[in-house]
């Protein structure tokens, strides 16, 4: 059993932790005014996954320094979606107009885009648990989708970085946060007892970052040779422009 005070510590740690990770991330896209490297779909699963939870919580009561933590994820992740498309690259899907996904699922070009699509993520979600929140059997479902959804957050950046052949934009602080973050919380869960959802969830996650890491070591962190050419036909296009 822990203390008091480090039990304290460890729920606010909880709390206000994952959403300061991307602080330095946020930080690294405007500096640079590029946010290549950084896979936008991150911030639609800690969306999703996140206003999920807070349903998950109306229908079990777990401590509140979880539910703090996915109301401060989802205004951080808001605030990081803006930045990514403040200073998406050139080459992005929807400036060429060459998404391959259905309905070109987040790769909008606008960000009130986004924010109509999560509107109506939030509405149809509060059907549903009007309609079967008092099921047990619907609230374990519930928290299984988000912690689930949660647990895939490294994926996108795992397949980004799987493309680039680099970890180029992608903050290494980022990445001790991930690592670190999830580690925590998996100890922290069993510490807890948390529900069960939790437990699993956060190995899975702890399990993928453990492969970005890998690709941090293997691959390292030098620019991709797309980006070197896309960088030289921009300059080629600007000194035909000035002649």
């Amino acid at each position: 059993m822990l203390p008091t005070w480090l039990s304290m510590l460890a729920s606010a740690g909880m709390a206000v932790g994952p959403p300061l990770v991307y602080a330095d991330q946020a930080y690294s896209i405007i500096k640079k005014k590029d946010s290549i490297g950084f896979s936008r779909d991150v911030c639609a699963i800690l969306l999703l996954a996140n206003i999920t939870r807070c349903f998950f919580w109306l229908g079990d009561r777990f401590e509140f320094a979880l539910l703090f933590q996915s109301l401060f994820m989802i205004v951080a992740q808001l605030a990081l979606l803006y930045i990514c498309l403040l200073y998406r690259p050139i080459g992005s899907p929807e400036i060429l107009r060459a998404s391959t996904r259905p309905l070109s699922f987040w790769q909008w070009s606008t960000y009130t885009q986004y924010i109509e699509f999560l509107a109506g993520f939030i509405l149809c979600q509060a059907i549903l648990f009007l309609i079967f929140g008092r099921s047990k059997l619907f609230v374990s479902i519930l928290g299984f989708v988000a912690l689930g959804l949660e647990s895939t957050l490294p994926i996108p950046q795992l397949i980004s970085n799987y493309k680039q052949k680099s970890l180029y934009g992608f903050r290494m602080s980022t990445l001790c946060g991930w690592f670190g973050g999830d580690a925590f919380k998996v100890v922290y869960f069993f510490v807890k007892d948390n529900p069960l959802q939790f437990k699993v969830c956060a190995i899975f996650q702890l399990s993928v970052d453990c492969a970005i890491v890998a690709q941090r070591l293997y691959y390292g962190a030098a620019i991709p040779a797309a980006v070197m050419q896309e960088e030289d036909d921009l300059e080629q296009a600007l000194a035909l422009t000035e002649e």
